[in-house]
Protein backbone atom coordinates (compact mmCIF):
# COMPACT_ATOMS: atom_id res chain seq x y z
CA UNK A 1 0.00 0.00 0.00
CA UNK A 2 2.45 2.37 -1.56
CA UNK A 3 1.79 6.29 -1.46
CA UNK A 4 -0.45 7.40 -4.75
CA UNK A 5 -0.20 9.71 -6.83
CA UNK A 6 -3.35 10.11 -8.79
CA UNK A 7 -6.16 12.05 -7.96
CA UNK A 8 -8.20 11.32 -4.66
CA UNK A 9 -11.06 12.26 -2.82
CA UNK A 10 -9.87 14.31 0.39
CA UNK A 11 -11.71 15.40 3.32
CA UNK A 12 -9.99 18.40 4.85
CA UNK A 13 -9.31 19.06 8.24
CA UNK A 14 -11.64 20.97 10.84
CA UNK A 15 -10.57 24.02 12.27
CA UNK A 16 -10.22 23.31 16.00
CA UNK A 17 -12.83 23.20 18.57
CA UNK A 18 -13.38 24.48 22.02
CA UNK A 19 -14.30 23.66 25.64
CA UNK A 20 -17.97 23.15 24.78
CA UNK A 21 -17.01 20.35 22.18
CA UNK A 22 -14.68 18.48 24.47
CA UNK A 23 -17.73 19.15 26.97
CA UNK A 24 -20.30 17.48 25.01
CA UNK A 25 -17.83 14.41 24.36
CA UNK A 26 -17.80 13.92 27.91
CA UNK A 27 -21.22 13.98 28.46
CA UNK A 28 -21.74 11.76 25.14
CA UNK A 29 -19.15 9.42 26.65
CA UNK A 30 -21.06 9.44 30.06
CA UNK A 31 -24.04 8.11 28.40
CA UNK A 32 -22.53 5.83 26.26
CA UNK A 33 -21.27 4.51 29.73
CA UNK A 34 -25.01 4.28 31.34
CA UNK A 35 -26.82 2.69 28.45
CA UNK A 36 -23.81 -0.17 28.27
CA UNK A 37 -24.12 -0.73 32.26
CA UNK A 38 -28.31 -1.12 31.46
CA UNK A 39 -27.94 -3.21 28.70
CA UNK A 40 -25.21 -5.33 30.48
CA UNK A 41 -27.00 -5.56 34.11
CA UNK A 42 -30.49 -5.88 32.89
CA UNK A 43 -30.83 -6.85 29.51
CA UNK A 44 -27.58 -9.53 29.45
CA UNK A 45 -28.77 -10.84 32.72
CA UNK A 46 -32.29 -11.31 31.34
CA UNK A 47 -30.80 -13.30 29.03
CA UNK A 48 -28.81 -15.46 30.68
CA UNK A 49 -31.45 -16.26 32.91
CA UNK A 50 -33.70 -16.99 30.61
CA UNK A 51 -30.89 -19.37 28.76
CA UNK A 52 -30.64 -21.15 31.69
CA UNK A 53 -34.51 -22.17 31.70
CA UNK A 54 -34.50 -22.85 27.87
CA UNK A 55 -31.76 -25.27 28.82
CA UNK A 56 -33.70 -26.68 31.49
CA UNK A 57 -36.75 -26.99 29.37
CA UNK A 58 -34.44 -29.34 27.11
CA UNK A 59 -33.16 -31.17 29.92
CA UNK A 60 -36.74 -32.15 30.87
CA UNK A 61 -38.12 -32.66 27.55
CA UNK A 62 -38.89 -36.31 26.40
CA UNK A 63 -40.26 -34.96 23.29
CA UNK A 64 -37.72 -35.22 20.06
CA UNK A 65 -39.47 -32.20 18.27
CA UNK A 66 -39.85 -29.95 21.12
CA UNK A 67 -36.17 -30.70 22.06
CA UNK A 68 -34.90 -29.48 18.65
CA UNK A 69 -36.87 -26.71 18.87
CA UNK A 70 -35.78 -25.53 21.94
CA UNK A 71 -32.27 -26.41 21.00
CA UNK A 72 -32.74 -23.97 18.06
CA UNK A 73 -34.09 -21.45 20.34
CA UNK A 74 -30.85 -21.49 22.47
CA UNK A 75 -28.71 -20.79 19.71
CA UNK A 76 -30.81 -18.14 18.58
CA UNK A 77 -30.18 -16.41 22.38
CA UNK A 78 -26.66 -17.52 21.79
CA UNK A 79 -26.23 -15.26 18.52
CA UNK A 80 -28.35 -12.72 20.64
CA UNK A 81 -26.15 -12.23 23.49
CA UNK A 82 -22.80 -12.66 21.49
CA UNK A 83 -24.57 -9.54 19.23
CA UNK A 84 -25.36 -7.78 22.87
CA UNK A 85 -21.44 -8.08 24.14
CA UNK A 86 -20.18 -6.81 20.89
CA UNK A 87 -22.54 -3.78 21.24
CA UNK A 88 -21.43 -3.36 24.82
CA UNK A 89 -17.93 -3.50 23.82
CA UNK A 90 -18.42 -0.75 21.49
CA UNK A 91 -20.70 1.32 23.89
CA UNK A 92 -17.81 1.40 26.53
CA UNK A 93 -14.22 1.24 26.20
CA UNK A 94 -13.68 -1.45 29.02
CA UNK A 95 -10.46 -3.10 27.39
CA UNK A 96 -9.14 0.58 27.56
CA UNK A 97 -9.98 1.31 30.95
CA UNK A 98 -8.75 -1.56 32.49
CA UNK A 99 -5.67 -2.33 30.12
CA UNK A 100 -4.63 0.73 28.03
CA UNK A 101 -4.52 2.20 25.05
CA UNK A 102 -1.78 0.19 22.98
CA UNK A 103 -3.51 -3.25 24.13
CA UNK A 104 -7.02 -1.97 23.43
CA UNK A 105 -5.63 -0.76 20.25
CA UNK A 106 -4.30 -4.11 19.45
CA UNK A 107 -7.84 -6.05 20.61
CA UNK A 108 -9.41 -4.39 17.87
CA UNK A 109 -7.20 -5.20 15.16
CA UNK A 110 -7.52 -9.09 16.59
CA UNK A 111 -11.30 -8.20 16.00
CA UNK A 112 -11.18 -7.23 12.54
CA UNK A 113 -9.14 -10.11 11.54
CA UNK A 114 -11.71 -12.33 13.31
CA UNK A 115 -15.14 -11.12 12.07
CA UNK A 116 -14.30 -9.89 8.86
CA UNK A 117 -11.26 -11.48 7.83
CA UNK A 118 -9.02 -8.51 7.35
CA UNK A 119 -5.43 -9.20 7.88
CA UNK A 120 -3.85 -6.37 10.08
CA UNK A 121 -0.54 -4.74 10.49
CA UNK A 122 0.44 -2.78 13.42
CA UNK A 123 3.16 -0.38 14.14
CA UNK A 124 2.85 0.88 17.75
CA UNK A 125 4.91 1.88 20.07
CA UNK A 126 6.11 0.07 22.44
CA UNK A 127 5.41 2.46 24.93
CA UNK A 128 3.31 4.91 25.55
CA UNK A 129 4.09 8.08 28.55
CA UNK A 130 0.90 8.64 30.78
CA UNK A 131 -1.86 10.67 28.19
CA UNK A 132 -4.57 12.43 28.89
CA UNK A 133 -7.86 10.38 29.76
CA UNK A 134 -9.85 12.23 26.74
CA UNK A 135 -6.97 12.08 24.43
CA UNK A 136 -6.71 7.99 25.23
CA UNK A 137 -10.60 7.61 24.67
CA UNK A 138 -10.34 9.80 21.28
CA UNK A 139 -7.71 7.83 19.95
CA UNK A 140 -9.51 4.35 20.85
CA UNK A 141 -13.05 5.75 19.63
CA UNK A 142 -11.15 6.82 16.29
CA UNK A 143 -9.42 3.25 16.13
CA UNK A 144 -12.90 1.57 17.01
CA UNK A 145 -14.71 3.49 13.91
CA UNK A 146 -12.16 3.32 11.49
CA UNK A 147 -12.07 -0.38 12.05
CA UNK A 148 -15.88 -0.77 12.28
CA UNK A 149 -15.87 1.52 8.70
CA UNK A 150 -12.70 -0.76 7.59
CA UNK A 151 -14.78 -4.27 7.88
CA UNK A 152 -18.45 -2.72 6.78
CA UNK A 153 -17.30 -0.98 3.91
CA UNK A 154 -13.89 -1.04 1.98
CA UNK A 155 -13.73 -4.53 0.92
CA UNK A 156 -10.22 -4.96 1.85
CA UNK A 157 -7.38 -7.46 2.04
CA UNK A 158 -5.65 -5.59 4.35
CA UNK A 159 -5.21 -2.66 7.10
CA UNK A 160 -2.37 -1.08 8.25
CA UNK A 161 -2.62 0.59 11.59
CA UNK A 162 0.01 3.52 13.14
CA UNK A 163 0.41 5.59 16.25
CA UNK A 164 3.73 7.83 16.54
CA UNK A 165 4.40 10.37 19.01
CA UNK A 166 6.88 13.13 17.50
CA UNK A 167 7.53 16.84 19.00
CA UNK A 168 5.03 17.28 20.57
CA UNK A 169 1.96 15.58 18.82
CA UNK A 170 0.64 12.06 18.41
CA UNK A 171 -0.51 10.95 15.02
CA UNK A 172 -2.87 8.14 14.30
CA UNK A 173 -2.25 6.69 10.78
CA UNK A 174 -5.17 4.04 9.31
CA UNK A 175 -4.92 3.02 5.93
CA UNK A 176 -6.54 0.06 4.03
CA UNK A 177 -6.51 -1.72 0.77
CA UNK A 178 -9.90 -1.30 0.07
CA UNK A 179 -12.73 -0.33 -2.57
CA UNK A 180 -12.35 3.45 -1.20
CA UNK A 181 -15.08 6.03 -1.75
CA UNK A 182 -16.43 9.16 -2.68
CA UNK A 183 -17.21 12.19 -0.94
CA UNK A 184 -20.63 12.10 -1.24
CA UNK A 185 -20.68 8.31 -0.67
CA UNK A 186 -19.28 9.11 2.49
CA UNK A 187 -21.59 11.71 3.54
CA UNK A 188 -24.65 9.69 2.33
CA UNK A 189 -23.54 6.37 4.08
CA UNK A 190 -22.25 8.82 7.20
CA UNK A 191 -19.41 6.81 7.84
CA UNK A 192 -18.68 7.93 11.28
CA UNK A 193 -16.26 10.36 10.11
CA UNK A 194 -17.86 13.16 11.14
CA UNK A 195 -17.59 12.06 15.10
CA UNK A 196 -14.08 11.20 14.31
CA UNK A 197 -13.38 14.77 13.44
CA UNK A 198 -15.25 16.30 16.25
CA UNK A 199 -13.24 14.49 18.60
CA UNK A 200 -10.23 15.65 17.10
CA UNK A 201 -11.13 19.48 17.14
CA UNK A 202 -12.27 18.99 20.61
CA UNK A 203 -9.19 18.09 21.61
CA UNK A 204 -6.95 21.15 19.31
CA UNK A 205 -6.51 18.23 17.09
CA UNK A 206 -6.98 17.54 12.78
CA UNK A 207 -7.89 14.88 10.84
CA UNK A 208 -7.65 14.03 7.14
CA UNK A 209 -8.92 11.72 4.95
CA UNK A 210 -7.84 10.86 1.88
CA UNK A 211 -9.86 7.78 -0.64
CA UNK A 212 -10.12 7.03 -4.44
CA UNK A 213 -11.79 4.41 -5.65
CA UNK A 214 -10.44 0.76 -5.39
CA UNK A 215 -7.43 2.04 -3.85
CA UNK A 216 -8.38 2.16 -0.60
CA UNK A 217 -8.17 5.19 2.09
CA UNK A 218 -6.34 6.65 4.28
CA UNK A 219 -6.99 8.14 7.47
CA UNK A 220 -4.29 10.78 9.79
CA UNK A 221 -5.00 12.09 13.19
CA UNK A 222 -3.09 14.63 14.91
CA UNK A 223 -3.27 15.50 18.30
CA UNK A 224 -1.48 17.40 20.71
CA UNK A 225 0.50 15.74 23.81
CA UNK A 226 1.65 17.68 26.42
CA UNK A 227 4.81 15.91 27.68
CA UNK A 228 5.88 13.05 24.88
CA UNK A 229 9.45 14.44 24.80
CA UNK A 230 9.07 13.55 21.22
CA UNK A 231 9.86 10.11 21.16
CA UNK A 232 9.05 7.88 18.83
CA UNK A 233 8.93 4.19 19.24
CA UNK A 234 8.01 1.99 17.09
CA UNK A 235 7.63 -1.72 16.61
CA UNK A 236 5.85 -2.97 13.38
CA UNK A 237 4.08 -6.66 14.02
CA UNK A 238 0.94 -7.95 12.78
CA UNK A 239 -2.33 -8.49 15.10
Amino acid sequence: MAPRTSSKTEIPEPAAGGDLSRHLLKAQEEERRRISRELHDETGQALMVLRFQLEMLAGESGDGEQKAKTQEALELLDRTIEGLRRTIARLSPRVLEELGLLPAIRRQAQLLAKHAGIKPRLNLPESLSSLDHDLEVALYRSVQEALHNVAKHSHAAHCIIRLTTSGGKITLHIEDDGVGFSARAAHQRGFGLKGMRERAAALGGSMRVRSEAGKGTQIRIVLPVAGTGGRTMSRASAA
